[in-house]
């Protein structure tokens, strides 16, 4: 043991929020119960929970989608979207920033919830939750997946694709798809394949490509996290008014779901 010492210094407390991040090439959109977790599931070796109610799934899953030998890509299922979920309603919005960095995003409707005016109604629904957070992120790249169309007939199914392109003309890529009779996975995944490779080799050849990637990536970042920010001091001040009124009311809202690690050195 040392026999000269030197008195320590007051130890230091410091907080850190720590933050995981997803990695994914494409995340899957959609309204709870639109099919998301059967379709990663359906394509990669993602054994998500699968079930009939709304919100079986609670936190992000992964899955590598392989289209051939040494071509794949990784793909993000989060819970599903509803409607109000900008304004902190149900769970998605707390992991759009997962899609931060995603390439494409599948936007996952259940073709068979109507003939025509729910598919319509939830892809606009969708659409106005994606701009209230995040206006840059709303603008990548968002096909449009029609599943669970083995509900439908032909005719059915053409008067759907036609109400869309009427209501929609913005969206230029539409599948059909079924995740459970697993119809029309493989041109939908080969498609992505082809369309990640493109990009891949445009920012691997063009600098300021990547470097406008990279800063659309922060800009999204930093929207998400002001948004949600926001929606944890409107809870916060909202808690505060009720026990300030002497509210007995039990709080069930759990959207403090970061966790402030500390660390102290002694």
């Amino acid at each position: 043991a040392p026999r000269q010492t030197t008195p320590g210094s007051p130890g230091d407390s410091r907080k850190l929020k720590l933050e995981l991040k997803v990695l994914a090439d494409v995340g899957l959109l959609g309204l709870p119960n639109a099919g998301k977790s059967s379709l990663i599931s359906a394509v990669s070796a993602a054994r998500p929970k699968i079930a009939d109610y709304p919100f079986t799934t609670l936190v992000p899953n992964l899955g590598v989608v392989s289209v051939a030998a040494h071509r794949s890509f990784v793909m993000a299922d989060i819970p599903g979207l509803i409607e109000g979920a900008a304004e902190g309603a149900g769970l998605g919005i707390r992991f759009l920033k997962h899609l931060t960095r995603t390439r494409i995003l599948l936007h996952i409707v259940d073709a068979g919830s109507g003939l025509g005016e729910q598919p319509v109604a939830a892809i606009a629904q969708l659409e106005n939750e994606l701009h209230k957070f995040s206006e840059v992120l709303a603008a990548r790249p968002r096909w449009l997946v029609l599943n669970k169309v083995e509900l439908l007939n032909e005719e059915q199914l053409r008067e759907l694709q036609q109400t869309i392109a009427s209501e929609f003309p913005h969206i230029d890529r539409v599948y059909c798809i079924s995740a459970l009779a697993k119809q029309g996975l493989q041109p939908l995944s080969y498609d992505v394949m082809q369309a990640l490779e493109e990009t891949w080799e445009i920012e691997a050849q063009d600098p300021q490509a990547r470097e406008r990637e990279y800063a659309a990536q922060a800009t999204m970042q930093i929207q998400g996290r002001a948004r949600i920010s926001e929606l944890q001091q409107r809870r916060a001040e909202q808690r505060q008014a009720q026990k300030l009124a002497g509210a007995n009311t039990v709080d069930s809202d759990d959207d403090d779901y970061d966790v402030d690690v500390e660390y102290t050195r002694e």
